[in-house]
């Protein structure tokens, strides 16, 4: 799937006149106001600017994981976070499309993390857990994947794009690592860029229809994806080939491989007449 429509990007909300200015002090905390006691005992904490930064936006990824960003307003963050407008724009004073950004940045660390993988064992494991991993990720983020991947969001700019755009590089080249091949060939990296965007389009209509099958069936179903890429861009790529030839040597015969491999010789049966 590809990101990218040509919706032009919500303007950033306007910063009434006694925001402006709090949003142009330095990002501190503020002192406390002269509230009566009993308002301020257990609701206003100090906190570090990094700490309060990072509060406003984990509570900015809780609303946008469930909902489109141009359904989320400065006050919902506020209010989730337990803190003010004022406050949210001291720290952002671009207004929402700076949160959103920054949200979205956070997100995509998280998601890159998601393909991180120690580089031993048989690939098919590897790509397994991986996979858990994204689709965990998908399914605790759902409204807001489906936002972000499927371009249906007022809040997306180039920026937005490039982010998106970053994990998919950032996780192609993970795989290649998985692949041990320091210089992968033009058909190898288009075929894992492929099922990239083959992992991402499935995840969202995984989400279209209500979470069926179950992650473990899709994630199976994935890594067999993979498996039957990898075969077919050997099949006329020498290079591939032996990529492949060396990741099947470590795959167990009760694994997914061979697990693929028997399920698929019945049905090859069918096509002998073609050899």
């Amino acid at each position: 799937m590809t990101t990218g429509s040509g919706t032009a990007p919500a303007p950033p909300e306007a910063t009434p006149p006694a925001e402006a200015s709090a949003a142009a002090r330095p990002a501190a905390e503020p002192p406390a106001t002269a509230s009566p006691p009993a308002a301020r005992r257990g609701s206003y904490r100090r906190l570090s600017v990094e700490a309060r930064r990072a509060e406003l936006l984990t509570a900015a990824l809780g609303l946008f994981a469930h909902r489109a960003p141009e359904d989320v307003s400065l006050d919902d963050v506020a209010s989730a976070a337990g803190a003010s407008r004022p406050l949210v724009y001291r720290y952002f004073p671009g207004g929402k499309q700076q949160l959103y950004e920054a949200a979205l940045r956070s997100a995509a660390d998280e998601l890159e993390r998601c393909f991180e993988e120690p580089r031993s064992g048989p690939l098919s494991a590897r790509l397994s857990r991986v996979l858990d991993r994204y689709l965990a990720f998908v399914d605790e983020h759902d409204a807001g994947f489906s936002a972000l991947l499927q371009s249906g969001s007022v809040a997306e700019t180039s920026r937005t794009n490039a982010i998106v755009d970053e994990v998919r590089r950032a996780a192609a080249e993970e795989i290649l690592l998985h692949l041990a091949v320091k210089e992968p060939g033009a058909r190898l990296r288009m075929m894992v860029r492929t099922w990239i965007t083959a992992v991402e389009a499935a995840s969202l209509i995984w989400l279209d229809e209500e979470k069926r099958p179950s992650p473990a069936e899709l994630r199976d179903w994935l890594v067999d994806q993979f498996v039957a890429m990898l075969t077919a861009t050997a099949a006329t790529d020498p290079p591939t080939a032996r990529v492949m030839r060396a990741a099947l040597r470590m795959e167990p015969a009760e694994g997914p491989v061979g697990r693929l491999a028997r399920r698929v010789v019945p049905a090859l049966d069918e096509a002998s007449h073609l050899l």
